[in-house]
């Protein structure tokens, strides 16, 4: 079964906000005062959406709403200056505020919005933050959670990036030669933080934010559109959509997390499965082999299993092993871990887990202690499986994974 779900509102906000911000960047520049106008206009259509319905044209009722913001904004500007006031009358004709809708131009400039957000005169953390609150849509606090940082240097982060693209000055156009390669990365791995916050969510209610894995797909498929030939490309694309094919099977009616190994397997989305193994197969065609290619593979051995029993161990331990030497990542430490002992045994697993206790990004992280408290029950050892699995749960801030991990503590306890 193929996805194709009715969007909401929220979900159409989510994919015409940075449609809007690049439009007005690429006539305006003044990269944050064009956000701040387009964060109003998405507000406003938040609230009036849902009661007088959407819009004919939703796209061009955001660039107008936006853009008399814009203006709304430099008049106020211009009058705490002191400037005269026909100087602000005289530009207002150039900014065109009362453009129609008909007349808005449907280029979709987020592509080059994500470029424009990955400027070389940006930090690699301050690009990925930045990308992420702009393009991306995902609040400070997440972004914090997926850096594993505090949420003040996340604000820091953004508010020089957006100081530094306006001192720069740069132009909204995309880079090209070994600047676009540069950039590239930085894209792909914004994108990649995008789809696992929304393949599972950092807190909340629920396991998954499927807007934001749409999004992130969707993104991927723009990227890949332009750059079909670039392994990473593919393979990225590949690996989201091997991994949201299972967004079905991953939690109960009443939206409690169902692990790998126990899910419905006849429910997976077939179509995205097929997608997903011809683009990892082609990623995998190329002359060198990038992280998201590796990534890709081992999503695609679990998708290749008819069953749980049937997945090829030995393989995807192979694949964390190349994966761990050419991008080094106690995550990937953590999951060649789980392949391990499924291979060598529990015992094999929880040695490997033990190189990781001194890493301080991995200190009293709630997958750490998870692994450790499967392994710990695979191994026999019920008591210190549930004094682990209670420490997860109370480490996470996802609700849906708490009730997962409090209820592996319970089914573990003594009778009475």
């Amino acid at each position: 079964m193929s996805e194709a779900p009715e969007p909401t509102v929220e979900d159409l906000l989510r994919e015409l906000a940075p449609q809007v911000l690049g439009t007005l960047v690429r006539r305006y520049g003044a990269f944050e005062d064009c956000e701040d106008a387009v964060q109003e206009a998405v507000l406003a259509a938040a609230v009036q959406w849902p009661e007088q319905g959407v819009p004919d044209n939703p796209r061009g009722w955001l660039l107008t709403v936006a853009q008399r913001r814009f203006v709304d904004q430099l008049r106020s500007d211009q009058a705490r200056r002191a400037r005269e006031s026909a100087t602000a009358a005289e530009l207002v004709p150039e900014l065109m505020p009362e453009e129609e809708p008909a007349q808005v131009p449907q280029t979709d400039d987020t592509l080059v919005l994500l470029f424009l957000c990955c400027h070389p005169a940006l930090t690699p953390a301050s690009q990925t933050a930045l990308t992420l609150r702009a393009v991306g849509g995902l609040t400070t606090a997440e972004i914090a959670r997926a850096f594993l940082v505090p949420e003040a240097t996340v604000a820091a982060r953004i508010s020089r990036a957006k100081q530094r693209i306006k001192a720069a000055g740069s132009t909204f156009v995309l880079p090209q030669g070994p600047e676009r390669e540069e950039r590239l990365q930085v894209v792909l791995h914004v994108l990649y933080l995008i789809f696992n916050e929304g393949y599972t969510a950092s807190s909340g209610q629920d396991l998954q934010r499927t807007d934001l894995a749409r999004e992130a797909i969707r993104l991927t498929r723009a990227v890949h559109a332009q750059l079909p030939d670039d392994g990473e490309v593919t393979g990225l694309l590949a690996l989201m959509l091997l991994t949201h094919a299972r967004r079905e099977t991953r939690t109960t009616p009443t939206g409690d997390l169902v692990p790998l190994a126990e899910q419905d397997r006849s429910r997976w989305d077939r179509a995205l499965i097929d997608e997903g193994l011809t683009l990892a197969k082609s990623s995998l065609a190329r002359p060198t082999l990038g992280p998201y290619q590796l990534q890709a593979a081992i999503a695609a051995t679990h998708a290749s299993a008819d069953t749980a029993e049937e997945t090829d161990w030995s393989q995807v331990h192979a694949l964390y092993l190349i994966l761990e030497r050419i991008a080094p990542n106690p995550m990937v430490t953590l999951n060649r871990a789980i392949a391990l002992a499924e291979t060598e045994g529990p015992q094999a697993g929880l040695d490997l887990l033990a190189t990781l206790d001194d890493d301080p990004r991995m200190t009293g992280h709630h997958r750490l202690l998870s692994v450790r408290a499967h392994l710990l029950e695979s191994s026999g050892d019920t008591t210190a499986a549930r004094d682990h699995y209670r420490r997860a749960a109370k480490a996470t801030a996802s609700l849906a994974e708490q009730r997962y991990l409090d209820s592996r503590a319970r089914r573990l306890s003594p009778p009475g």
